[in-house]
């Protein structure tokens, strides 16, 4: 049973994989043995005491808050460049990309870690973390395209088995570049990874798996994983989305079990929660259960008191055989609207509990208001409530008007025959009496 479209909000906050910029370190091999020994693998040229000193001068400044003198000093290692070998170019626009990035100036952060894999003669390692710091800079500066560029780089330099971040990051810059079964596909192995050894995946993980498995219309797999969201979170709005999902799958029952159970733990709070339950119990048979749902919304203010949802109200209680309820609401309704729809209805709902004066006064009532979808059953409520209160000559008139329209044309002639006869009969009796 679909009773709420969109039950799951997929907004790009809802979904943010976290994404923190786990940069490298700040100096990556500062010592000049660290540095030879980092030769011994990849002919990288040592880098210098005397840069390094100043490296290490412009990052203390930035780090004290003196964040342009700290650029000053970059700037003016930058203008003496051309004597410095590679790695010490590439370590000089580290610095400036850190300093960027702690400014949060993202755009110049990232041009500067370019400049740094751009050196061909540095540390593998050093590359492989600044291109994934590229990704996740790009990342965060909203450019999707550019962050799974980055991770194809870095996953082509890499030779150690792939970790779940790369997997959730491009998983994440996929989602958001609408590329979804590609985002699919990377979450799953992010996913399958940690559960492989019995861990828990993260929640914004599965987050992320709920929301790629509704837009590539896959009902029955974001079930499942709603199911894993209520064990292992047990947040309410878990419950809720679960709840709604089950109605799109068809499995009833299931749905209105778990929202029943999500009333009784206090997680029904909004107006759409209290409407969906409302609806849920209405179309699993249990109509009262559905009235008092709304009633109880009303009252606690969560539901607008509007003539749709005293309707509904109304509608539950006669659905539930208890009609008597049903009319202070029918009565409600009324007042909020210019036709006479509802009181039309009360007409019917009168003459179910053989209250023949009210049923006739609603009958007018609603002829007189006027705006009716099926006029033909006012009138044939009126003829019966005037035949019943052996207004027959009122009841016949009612019944030809009624006549005359196709859709009760049949019973119209039907009750006009018998209503005649009856009258007659009681004529004639009346006549033997005297």
């Amino acid at each position: 049973m679909k009773l709420i479209k969109n039950i799951l909000v997929l907004s790009a906050t809802t979904l943010a994989i976290n994404a923190s910029i786990s940069m490298i370190s700040l100096v990556p091999e500062v010592s000049l043995s660290s540095a030879y020994a980092a030769t011994k693998t990849k002919r990288v040229p040592a880098l210098r005491e005397k840069v390094y000193s100043q490296l290490a001068r412009a990052q203390k400044l930035a780090d004290d808050g003196n964040v342009q003198e700290g650029l000053e000093v970059l700037d003016s290692i930058k203008a003496r460049s051309s004597s410095m070998n590679s790695y010490e170019v590439a370590m000089m626009h580290n610095f400036y990309g850190f300093i960027y990035y702690n400014e949060n100036q993202l755009g110049k952060a990232i041009e500067s870690f370019e400049h740094v894999v751009a050196e061909d003669a540095i540390p593998e390692s050093l590359k492989l973390s600044t291109t994934f710091s590229l990704a996740q800079l790009a990342m965060a500066n909203g450019d999707y395209a550019k962050t799974v560029s980055y991770l194809d780089d870095w996953k082509a330099l890499n030779t150690q088995p792939v970790k779940t971040n790369y997997y959730t990051l491009k998983a994440q810059a996929l989602y958001q570049s609408k590329s979804y079964k590609n985002a699919l596909e990377n979450i799953n192995i992010a996913i399958s990874l940690v559960e492989s050894k019995n861990e828990v995946p993260k929640e914004n993980w599965l987050v992320l798996q709920r929301a790629l498995y509704y837009s590539l219309n896959q009902p029955t797999d974001v079930v499942n994983t709603l199911e894993k969201m209520v064990k292992l979170f047990d947040k309410p709005q878990y419950w809720i989305q679960l709840g709604g999902m089950y109605g799109e799958v068809g499995a009833e029952e299931k749905q209105l079990a778990i929202l029943e159970t999500a009333k009784q733990r206090g997680f029904i709070k909004t107006k759409s929660e209290v409407l969906q339950l409302s609806q849920v119990y209405l179309y699993n048979g249990l109509p009262f259960k559905a009235a008092q749902t709304l009633q109880e919304g009303i009252k606690n203010k969560v539901i607008e008191n509007t003539e749709k949802n005293l309707s509904f109200i109304a509608e539950a209680y006669v659905q539930a055989r208890d009609e008597k309820k049903s009319i202070e609401f029918f009565k409600s309704a009324d007042k909020l609207v210019s036709h006479g729809k509802f009181q039309q209805r009360l007409a019917e709902v009168y003459i179910n509990l053989e209250h023949f004066d009210e049923a006739a006064d609603a009958a007018r009532a609603a002829l007189e208001k006027g705006g009716l979808t099926f006029e033909s059953n006012v009138y044939v409520a009126l003829g019966m409530a005037q035949y019943n209160l052996e207004n027959f000559d009122a009841s016949i008139l009612a019944f030809e008007q009624a006549e005359k329209h196709k859709k009760s044309a049949a019973l119209a002639r039907q009750w006009i025959k018998y209503v005649k006869n009856e009258k007659l009969h009681k004529q004639s009796l009346k006549e033997s009496l005297m």
